[in-house]
Parts: structure tokens; sequence; C-alpha cells
């Protein structure tokens, strides 16, 4: 196979010095129309194509961002993904992605692996288990900034997208109780994330503008797992009080809760019904889809969370004007509701 052609022999072929022809070639204004076109021409006909390598090291990028998402598998994550693809390519940069499959060790190690493929920038969705953030932390030191997205970690200084789970929670509260119901529970996600927090925060405030007392044993956490979720039903269902209506964390817990109902001979939206977070587009295609689902807007996270990483990159943001930027979240009732 023979060696593909460089500047130096189109150079040599031409006469000219390397430093005209690499000019030539990104249509410098220094440089004549006719050298331009003999040289694009003959590079043309050559075949030649830029050595990506020498142009990172020369410009110090790889247009490269990485993503750290917990599982692709998600429609959430899958649309969250869209934006970014779609933003990152306008802008000529291509993404590296790396699942954490909800493992914050496998987090860290592809933070590790990122870093060592010289990723420009990071864009992160936390593992539900990540509480400690060194791993993030440590990428200053080697100038590659992170913005963050739906998951975020509690911390001041970082960049981050997110939507407002509180506000959503007030509204899917709100709808079950102008439907009449009093005991509504709660499948929350583990208590260290801060939008189970900020569910909560929305289920209690719900409550209290109607007057109602704020139950926390009816606000049950999980895992997010199949498991965990038929374990946080079991205990709501056997409650002291009867529950008519649950909140669930996503639209996939909700779906693992109707299951392990209709197991113990529950009839959906007579005996208990649901609503639910992220109005997937799968909803349409269940048997028992939620009463109303929370639209968390997961392509327009992605899509600025990567406008805020590539400003950075631009230096049109100082690492320090750390942006935060919050969605506000809107209930998406079923047809026919």
């Amino acid at each position: 196979m023979p060696n593909p052609p460089t500047i130096k022999e189109i150079a040599q072929r031409l006469n000219l010095a390397t430093s005209t022809v690499s000019r030539a070639l990104h249509n410098h204004p220094r440089i004549g129309l006719k050298t331009r076109m003999q040289v694009q021409a003959l590079a043309k006909e050559l075949q030649y194509e830029p050595n990506q390598t020498a142009i990172f090291f020369q410009q110090k990028k790889t247009f490269t961002l990485g993503i750290i998402l917990p599982e692709l598998s998600e429609a959430f994550f899958s649309a969250a993904i869209s934006g970014i693809e779609d933003t990152a390519n306008q802008h000529n940069y291509m993404v590296l992605l790396g699942q954490s499959h909800d493992d914050t060790e496998r987090e860290k190690k592809i933070v590790e692996i990122m870093k060592n493929h010289r990723v420009d920038g990071l864009l992160v969705s936390l593992a539900k288990n990540t509480v400690q953030y060194a791993h993030f932390d440590m990428l200053r030191k080697y100038n590659i900034p992170v913005v963050f997205f739906d998951r975020i970690p509690d911390m001041k200084d970082i960049h981050y997208v997110a939507c407002n789970m509180e506000s959503g929670t007030v509204q899917a509260v709100s709808l079950l109780l102008q439907q009449g119901h009093r005991v509504i529970g709660m499948i929350n996600g583990p208590e260290k994330l801060i939008a189970s927090r900020q569910r909560t925060t929305g289920y209690r405030k719900a409550m209290q503008q109607q007057r109602l007392k704020y139950d926390a044993t009816l606000n049950v956490h999980a895992d997010l797992s199949r498991e965990g979720t038929r374990q946080a039903m079991q205990q709501l269902l056997s409650h002291k009080r009867k529950v008519t209506a649950i909140v669930a964390f996503n639209d996939y817990v909700s779906q693992d809760a109707v299951q392990y109902a209709l197991e113990q001979g529950l009839q959906i939206n007579r005996d208990i019904c649901f609503v639910s977070y992220a109005n997937l587009p799968l909803s349409s295609y269940m048997a028992f889809p939620p009463l109303a689902s929370v639209e968390q807007y997961p392509y327009q996270q992605g899509q600025k969370a990567t406008e805020i990483l590539l400003a950075l990159l631009a230096d049109k943001l100082s690492p320090e004007d750390y942006q935060q930027v919050i969605i506000d979240s809107r209930l998406v009732i079923a047809p026919g509701r």
C-alpha cells in the first residue's frame, strides 16, 4: 500500500515552501489566489487528507467531547445524547460515550479513560450512588471542563443543566389531589440524589398547599431496580392507610410498580393509579400508562449542556463563571384522562 501524500510532497512538486502549502490549503489570505488554486488542485489529485494528529497537536484540541451517563438503553438518555450530538456536530466535534450502569467505580474508570483519550471536555449524568466527586475534581488540573446534566452533584462550584423536579412533583401530586386521592404514596429514588430530595420537597409542598399533613412514611426511597420497586410497592400497599395513588420516580419504575400491583390482584386506575416522570414516548404503547408524566426535556438538557461546554472550550466563558441552568418541568396528562 503506497504511503499517503503529505504536504512536503505537494511542496516539492510545486517548488513551494511547506508553510506556503499549509496556508494555501487553509485558504490563508496572504497566499495568492493562483497559488492556492494550484495547491488545492494538486492536493485533490493526490487525494491528500490532513494529518489530524498533527492538527490536534498544533491546536491542542482533539475536537472530541466525552459523555458519561447511567444507561444508554433508557429513552431519556438516548434523547439527551441526540441533543448533545446534534449540537456537537454543528461545531465539528465528535463524541465519545461511556455508560456507568449506575456503578460509581465504573464511572471513575470511564473518567480516567476519557482523560487518557484527551477529550476536550466532559458531559456527565451521575451514577445514582455517586456521592464523592474527586474523580471529577482532578480533571481541573488537566484543563478538562465538566458540565453535568440531569443527575447533578451536590456541589456549588459546577456547571450544570437540570430540570426542576420540585415544580413537576407539585403538579403531579396536585393532579392526584384534585382527583380526590388523599393517601398518595411515592416511590422515590436514592436519598442522596438531588432529584430525589426535590421530589420530596415538591410532594410536601403540594400537600401543604391543600392543608393536608405530609406523611413521610408514604415517601419510600428505592434503588430504581425492579426488585427495589417491588419492595417499595410491598411497603406502600401494606401501609396502615390505604394508598390509592402512587407517584413513581420515572416511567420505568412506574411499569415495574404496575406489574406488582397486577400480581396482587389490584385493578389499575380503579384500585390504584400512577403518575410518573420522564414522559417517555414508549408510554403510548403501554397497557397501563401513567395518568400523567412529568416532562423533563432530555434533548434540551443535552443541547444546553453542550452549548455551555463548547463556550468554555472556546474561551467564551470563564471556568469560574459557573453556568447553572434550571429548565422548568411540565406535567403531561395522558390522552383521554
